[in-house]
């Protein structure tokens, strides 16, 4: 059986890694290419036409919404996986116009985006929970013109935000930005520790369980800007 060929495009090393082994290790699949740029993600789609590609959506030199659009022009059958930290309504929207097939956030494991993988190939088209369990509030939500959402809106709406501390909005735009705990650290100036501290709390105010959870609540919310 001829195996089907894999692009990654994913600019943090580490997880690139443990989806190559990941997708390696499956019998009908093979990584042909994986990147962490834009740029050499575009050449590598020319050189190799692949049957399947993974794409960040972040990445350093560009989005990957370009890529997307890219592959959809040389092959309408693309099969397109979008695996990815931003969960807002923007990106998910643009990446599914632009072509995407599928859309997983980034707290996904390396077998779920495998398993992702064989369900493109037969015809599906995977989803991560929390981005459906939004698409189908978007869709079954009567629209309203703003003005209409606005009027409707309870006074003292804006006062039921979970209320963050400045630190903790600082720390929830690096999770959302994708930078590691140890990072985060550094940036700031302060112990990894207290990072993990801070990300309890702000889990626990937005009640969620995962950085991509917390990532997608924040934009929602409107706490940061991506």
């Amino acid at each position: 059986m001829e195996r089907q060929r894999i692009l990654i495009a994913e600019d943090d090393a580490p997880m690139r890694a443990r989806l190559e082994d990941a997708l390696a290790a499956d019998p009908a699949l093979e990584v042909a290419f994986s990147t962490g740029t834009l740029a050499e993600a575009l050449a590598g789609l020319r050189r190799i036409v692949p049957d399947v590609l993974l794409v960040d959506l972040g990445l350093p030199d560009g989005s990957g919404l370009r890529l997307i659009r890219e592959a959809r022009q040389l092959m309408a059958d693309a099969q397109i996986l979008v695996v990815t930290v931003f969960g807002d309504e923007k990106s998910v929207v643009a990446a599914i116009e632009a072509g995407a097939r599928g859309y997983l956030l980034k707290d996904s494991e390396p077998s779920d985006v495998c398993q992702a993988v064989r369900q493109l190939l037969a015809g599906g088209a995977p989803i991560s929970p929390a981005i459906a369990r939004h698409l189908l509030r978007r869709f079954q939500e009567p629209a309203r013109p703003p003005d209409a959402a606005s009027a409707s809106r309870p006074a003292g709406a804006a006062n039921e935000l979970p209320h963050l501390s400045k630190r903790e909005v600082e720390v929830l735009e690096l999770v959302v930005k994708g930078f590691t705990f140890p990072e985060i650290g550094s940036l700031l100036g302060i112990t990894p520790h207290t990072v993990t501290t801070h990300v309890r709390r702000i889990y626990r105010k937005l009640e969620v369980r995962s950085r991509s959870e917390a990532a997608y609540e924040a934009v929602q919310l409107g706490l940061v800007d991506v």
